[in-house]
């Protein structure tokens, strides 16, 4: 029988007062809990820091702390700002895991201890979490993704593989360009077909189909996409549910890259690395999506 595993939490928070709750209520009962869970409320002006000192109050595994409001939403690096305020204060120096999680998630009871079983028969993977569901029109519907992709809202990092990239950029696309690393240097990553969580906000929900991705955009070029990939991805999207607006702001946020000389991550061998992969997708050769 498997050790028990422990693990740690990180959740930025900002203005989840409608969703919060649920997030903690499904955490606090699993059956394998965390030695701690930092939730890091990323100036809201709603009740969620409110609710989070409740439960705190209750479990003295749950912090919360607070950085100041500043003014509006800070998509992509406010998130990677606010986490890394969270990872600051951890006490729990050994940890087996550390959890991003979003503060809008409904989790089953076995969620963690089910995703832990995974991480216990592939000791190379590196990176995993659930299976992501929206509810729309009343039904449960997937989040399609890459394989090799798991979600920001629910990435579980093994120690050994978080320490072996280095951590999180502070840049948009921190998302993918942590798999892609830890792809290169032989780990695996992957989304597991069960166990299964719900989003009650869609992904991209809070800036708009357009600033959406926009800002996917922009995180393609940070984590140095290839532009003919991007190109043939815009198309996808043009003929899918993103539509003209998700086309259009995939591309223009690319292009803005180059038009102001935005900075790219600086590993070189990792933009080698992910352009010879997307390459190799178009030629339909094996990649890390197959």
């Amino acid at each position: 029988m498997a050790s028990p595993k422990t693990y740690v939490i990180i959740t930025p928070a900002r203005n989840e007062a409608h969703y919060i709750e649920k997030t903690i209520e499904s955490v606090s009962a699993q059956t394998i809990l965390p030695a701690e869970w930092l939730i890091v409320d990323d100036g809201s002006d709603d009740a969620t820091p409110d609710i989070v000192r409740s439960y705190a109050d209750r479990f003295p595994w749950i912090r919360l702390i607070c950085r100041g409001n500043r003014g509006y939403r800070k998509s992509g690096t406010g998130v990677m700002e606010a986490f890394y305020d969270g990872y600051a204060e951890l006490h729990q120096v050994e940890w087996d895991y550390l959890v991003k999680l979003d503060a809008d998630l409904t989790l089953k009871r076995d969620y963690f201890e089910r995703c832990f079983k995974h991480f216990d028969q592939n000791p190379k993977l590196g990176i995993g979490g659930g299976k992501v569901f929206h509810t729309i029109n009343g039904e449960l519907e997937f989040e399609s993704h890459p394989r090799f992709h798991v979600r920001g809202a629910t990435k579980i990092y093994r120690q050994e593989c978080w320490r072996a990239i280095g951590g999180l950029i502070k840049m948009t696309g921190w998302d993918t360009i942590d798999e892609v690393k830890a792809n290169m240097i032989g780990w695996q990553t992957y989304t597991f077909d069960e166990p299964t969580l719900v989003h009650h906000r869609i992904t991209g929900a809070a800036d708009g189909i357009f600033r959406n991705y926009v800002k996917n955009g922009i995180g393609s070029f940070i984590i140095g996409y290839h532009p003919l990939f991007l190109l043939l991805k815009s198309v996808s999207l043009f003929f899918g549910k993103a539509g003209l607006k998700g086309a259009i702001g995939l591309l223009y946020g690319f292009s803005q890259g180059y038009l102001k000389k935005i900075n790219r991550i600086e590993e070189q061998d990792v933009i080698r690395y992910l352009r010879r992969q997307q390459l190799n997708r178009l030629l339909f050769r094996n990649t890390i999506w197959k």
